[in-house]
């Protein structure tokens, strides 16, 4: 189950905000039991990309034993 303030992992590309899958955002709100999540994702410098509103399909709960990876970010 996601929860406020959970690392999710991003399944599917959003070019309009200039996110890939794979990409990991932080839960900063629920919708209606999970029918959606408000998502920030932000650079390792602290610099928010974008916030955005997406379904339970298009993310993933981050797992312990994942190990994140680094992308420049390319300015949509």
């Amino acid at each position: 189950m996601i929860k406020e303030h959970d690392f999710v992992v991003l399944t599917e590309d959003l070019p309009k905000e200039g996110l890939k899958a794979g990409d990991i955002g932080t839960v900063v709100h629920i919708h209606e039991n999970g029918a959606g999540y408000e998502l920030e994702f932000m650079t390792l410098g602290g610099e928010t990309i974008a916030i955005v509103t997406l379904l339970p399909s298009q993310v993933r709960p981050a797992a312990k034993r994942e190990i994140p990876h680094a992308r420049e970010l390319v300015a949509a």
